[in-house]
């Protein structure tokens, strides 16, 4: 059975991998709805642990002592679920295909003309429906990579139905979707996978390519 974590590390841990957003953003990365969401970050809040910011662009943060907390709580969390080997195992096999995939987004924006590296305006079908193909094969490695990750915890859940959204989305040729980063784009999902493991392994990002 998957493990399942606390609602309050579940909205450390979403804030942690978004960086700076509001509920309604933070609901599909932590499994909770928006309501609960708001109501569980005020109250971190008043644990000094996240902060507010208000203005053209709302939504909460982490603090330096919400870091440290998410650090502890996530590694602790791991530990309880008892399924550390079986993450690594995913990571690891999640890196044998990340440099593809992130070379297949560099495709999407860029191509090649000569010696040059020029914008790809996809004004050409043929180039993209081969990049789409390359996502989409990608994909079909990811998906047991996920499924595996989904039997260990539960908020590993997410991610093979949202990688699968984005996916179908771009085969359906709507491009924001490959990657885009103000929406849960493939590459936006497939980022967060990363630091997802990279956080639950408690491996520092500077340092992963020494493992």
């Amino acid at each position: 059975m998957a493990h399942s974590s606390q609602p309050r590390l579940l909205a450390l841990h979403a804030l942690k991998l978004k960086g700076f957003a509001d509920a309604s953003a933070l609901s599909s990365s932590s499994g909770q709805a928006p309501s609960e969401l708001d109501r569980i970050l005020v109250d971190l809040a008043s644990e000094g642990l996240v902060s507010r910011r208000e203005g053209r662009l709302s939504g909460w943060t982490l603090t330096p002592e919400g870091r440290a907390e998410h650090e502890r709580l996530v590694l602790s969390d791991v530990d309880d679920s008892n399924r550390r080997s079986d993450i690594d195992d995913a990571y690891r096999r999640f890196m044998v295909i990340n440099a593809d995939l992130l070379d297949t987004c560099t495709a999407w924006q860029l191509k090649t003309a000569g010696d040059l590296r020029i914008i790809n305006d996809h004004a050409d079908a043929e180039y993209d429906d081969e990049v789409r193909a390359r996502l989409a094969a990608i994909h079909e490695t990811a998906r047991p990579i996920c499924s595996d990750l989904a039997d260990t915890m539960d908020r590993f859940a997410s991610y093979g139905p949202r990688l699968q959204l984005a996916l179908d989305r771009v085969m359906d040729g709507q491009d924001d979707w490959f990657t885009r980063p103000v929406i849960d784009s493939y590459h936006t999902v497939w980022f967060e996978l990363h630091e997802d493991l990279l956080s639950s392994l408690g491996i520092e990002r500077s340092k992963e390519a020494a493992r």
